[in-house]
Formats: C-alpha cells, structure tokens, sequence
C-alpha cells in the first residue's frame, strides 16, 4: 500500500479545469517523460466522477477544425454508421489531415472486438508505424504483463478476459512529436466509432494526451489518476480509468505502483458494475 504523501503530485486532486487539448503541467510526471516515451519507440468502491465527453462536448469543435472524416469515401456511409470492415478501409484510406502524407500506415487497432475491456493510448510510434498495430515493442510488452496479471489479453477469446486496443491518433505524427488539436478533431469520429462497436464495459485511458482528449480537459495525470471517470458514447455511459502510459513506466518504476493501483481501481469498478444489463 502506497503512504500518503502531500509531497506527492499523484496526492493531490485539483479541480479539472476545460481548456486546450495542448496545455502543459509542469506537476505532470508524463509531460517531462514524453520525448523519452518518442524516442523509445523510434478494494476500494470507486466514486464515480462525471467528466465532459470529448467527443459531444467542446473540444475542437469549431468549424476551423471541423472533421473532414464526418462522412467517409465507403459509398457515403457516415462513420457513426459504419461497421467494421468499413471502419477500417475509411482509416487506412483517410486523408484528412497531413498526417497521411509522412506515415507509412495507419494503426487501427487490435484485439477482441466484443471485448468488455477496451485500451487507448494517444498515437503510434515508429514500431507501430511499422507494423500497423498498437501498443507493440517493450512498451507494448510492459502493459501486456500487467494485463495478464489480472488475467486480461488482447488475444482472449472470452470477451470478460479480452482487451481491444486503440489509439486516438490513427498516424504516427512526424518524429514522435505532439499530436495537434486538429489532428485529434480530425480522428476522434473513427475513435467514437471503434468505442461504439466493441460496447466496452470499462475503459483504460493510457497517457496524458488520450486523457485530455477523452475527457475534455487540459489536467494532468496526477490529478485525473485515483478517480472513475465517465465517458458518453452512442447513449452509453462509460466507466473510465486514467493510467500512465507504459512507455513512461518503463523509464519511472517507482510509479509502476501506482498504475498497478489503477488497475485494482479498474477491477473493483468492472466489480460494482456486474450487472450483464450495462452492455
């Protein structure tokens, strides 16, 4: 058991604050480790805390941002209708934004597609570039032994025992480097979409850019850590736990801990919520 330390950033729960997806705190442990992150890949009840959906409310929503993914080229199909296989093609073929002209392919996303558990993480890196798959690598690794301490993988047939695993960025932004607000805006339709069509039960927000997309603010990690968020998808709501990325535990060991924390958080969440019915 972690002690309570008020030295501590992960301690402390400042007001969530709605502003710019790119905001920096200089309390959060990821901002400072995220190049490093880039280069690399060259038993308690929950209580539950309403959060902003991204993908409803104002993230960047304005017109100068305005997806251009809000129908695709798949016969005219709109996103929030489309099924799998349409899904994909619309991704592999989007061009939306400048993205398509420096990546090598787009990263979808992999798993269990009936999953109860579904994983975000923020963007590839060069291996999934690579490859065409997420969370792939040492870093990709790390999370899937923590996984399957807890009994989960991406490769389980058992939905109760599988992860679907995605990012909120379909490219791999050039260098590793930030993903912009528009870049996000311009992906998020095909991200709600993927959310929609697996029906998570729960969802595992991995790094600070997937958590500020997702929830609609600028905090830090620090301070969206410890608490069960709630996410609205296609009139569902979404339990939603924020995690480091493995990538910064890999480079920070002494906070495996405390993702393992936000782990148990998960289990003891997906607990309280047994109910078949919340599919």
């Amino acid at each position: 058991t972690e002690e309570s330390d008020p030295q501590d950033p992960e301690q402390r729960h400042p007001q969530v604050q709605h502003r710019s997806l790119t905001g920096r705190h200089p309390e959060d442990p990821e901002q400072a480790d995220h190049d490093d992150h880039e280069q690399e890949e060259r038993q308690r009840p929950p209580a539950v805390v309403r959060s902003a959906s991204a993908f409803d409310d104002a993230l960047v929503h304005d017109a100068a941002v305005a997806p251009d993914t809000a129908t695709a080229a798949e016969a005219g199909v709109p996103v929030d209708r489309m099924a799998w296989p349409q899904l994909q093609a619309a991704v592999a073929s989007c061009t939306a934004c400048g993205l398509c002209g420096s990546r090598r392919q787009t990263v979808f996303g992999a798993g269990n597609q009936a999953a109860e558990w579904m994983l975000i993480g923020e963007a590839p890196g060069a291996e999934e570039d690579a490859r065409g798959e997420p969370f792939v690598g040492q870093a990709g690794r790390l999370r899937d032994n923590m996984l399957a301490a807890i009994g989960l993988s991406r490769g389980a047939d058992d939905p109760a025992q599988a992860v679907y695993i995605a990012n909120v960025l379909k490219c791999r932004p050039p260098g590793n480097r930030n993903p912009e607000p528009a870049e996000v805006a311009r992906c998020e339709p095909y991200l709600k979409r993927q959310v929609a069509l697996v029906r998570p039960r729960i969802l595992l927000v991995m790094g600070r850019f997937a958590a500020q997309s997702l929830l609609g603010t600028d905090a830090s990690i620090a301070s969206l850590r410890g608490r069960v968020h709630s996410i609205e998808v296609d009139g569902r709501s979404i339990p939603a736990i924020v995690t480091y990325h493995p990538a910064y535990l890999l480079r920070n060991l002494a906070d495996k801990s405390k993702s393992w924390a936000d782990l148990c958080l998960a289990l003891d969440t997906m607990a309280v919520r047994s109910d078949p019915n919340q599919r």
